[in-house]
């Protein structure tokens, strides 16, 4: 019996404008930028018009990479509501796929833009064996007092009584086929800007190492510390950090070299430094495992993994042959490829943007048995 999971960060699925650009240039769009806005009002109706104009390309991408996907159950981020969720599957997905994801579940979190993790779920697996909700828990009001995670690495960016999830870490107990799965969806602390000397990387680990933590000791509360090598879970999100990178060194017109980094730390090592789960996109080849292209001119440009499916010890074992697939369709054409990796663009597809999404959806197929 097989099941096909996948997690994709759809980037800003709203259903609001945000207005806070007229008053806050780093939050207003490039392309307003080139005009000038004398009120408040025509702003607003300026950005109403360029949402609109570009969202529905965006999202038929967004809907093509999640067919390409073809899960049975799809581990999401950035969803604004359960509105907009439905919303999308009905007027893009469903379109795509046909019979659809009938369960649907996501609940409010931390981020303070509004944006949520969600899950979406087939009634059956491709081979028709049934997907059923036991319980859903959310852990978003979880504090660092509660599982005893504060510490002086902290003590510059928290307080002992804040909320560890910056969006949430959602909990799902699944029957597939009548067997067992627990899955954790989770969106780690994003980098930032660089502070205090810092970059912007290194400035938020700790917050991201705290997440990474808190998951674990869920994990290891539920199932019993010491006693969670042989049980199905399965880790999934964005976690907006990387233990290796893919450097691009080069420019257009000159061609690239790509050099392949190892990172002294990650908040990810929690998870990886003694096989508590693995990372099963370390089963690719090294030039091959990024699911986001990162560029900040010529001197900063790097390929990484921020899209996780962290498999428990038995559910890696028992798939070990298999690799997982990324799809990499929706990445906009200033997405440098490494020779060999290139892939035919969505329809419409810019240089950059519209796009799916700056993250491609990572997928694996898993026998449960």
């Amino acid at each position: 019996m097989s099941l096909r999971i996948a997690t994709f960060n759809v980037e800003n699925l709203m259903t609001r404008f945000d207005f806070t650009g007229f008053r806050n240039q780093l939050r207003q769009d490039r392309v307003i930028k080139l005009f000038e806005v004398r009120s408040e009002g025509v702003y607003q109706q300026l950005e109403q018009a360029r949402v609109i104009a570009s969202t529905d390309d965006t999202r038929q991408m967004t809907a093509l990479a999640i067919a390409d996907a073809d899960a049975d159950i799809l581990c999401l981020q950035e969803i604004d509501n359960m509105e907009a969720l439905q919303a999308f599957e009905y007027g893009y997905l469903f379109r795509m796929v046909g019979t659809g994801y009938r369960q649907k579940y996501l609940v409010e979190g931390n981020d303070s833009r509004g944006i949520d993790v969600a899950v979406l779920m087939r009634e059956e697996t491709r081979d028709g064996q049934k997907i059923e909700l036991k319980e859903i828990k959310s852990h978003a009001m979880t504090t660092y007092r509660d599982l005893g995670l504060f510490d002086e690495n902290l003590a510059t960016t928290s307080h002992i009584d804040d909320k560890i999830f910056k969006r949430d870490c959602l909990e799902l107990d699944l029957l597939v086929g009548g067997l067992p799965m627990t899955l954790y969806v989770v969106h780690f602390k994003s980098m930032g800007s660089p502070r205090d000397g810092l970059d912007g990387r290194r400035y938020t680990m700790p917050v991201r190492r705290a997440e990474a933590r808190a998951v674990r000791r869920i994990i290891e509360d539920r199932f019993g510390a010491g006693h969670t090598v042989g049980k199905r879970f399965v880790i999934c999100g964005d976690m907006n950090d990387y233990q290796e990178r893919v450097d691009v060194i080069g420019a257009r017109r000159a061609g690239y070299t790509f050099d392949h980094q190892v990172e002294s730390e990650s908040a990810l090592d929690v998870f990886s430094h003694d096989g508590f789960a693995e990372n099963v996109v370390r089963r690719r080849d090294p030039l091959d495992r990024w699911t986001l292209y990162h560029a900040r001119g010529p001197e900063e440009q790097w390929l990484c993994q921020l899209d996780y499916i962290w498999l428990s010890p038995a559910l890696a074992k028992a798939n070990a042959g298999r690799l997982p697939e990324i799809v990499r369709n929706g990445q906009p054409y200033r997405t440098v490829f490494p020779p060999g990796q290139e892939v035919e663009r969505y329809p419409r597809t810019g240089w950059d943007r519209p796009k799916a999404s700056d993250h491609c959806p990572v997928v694996m197929t898993l026998d449960l048995i």
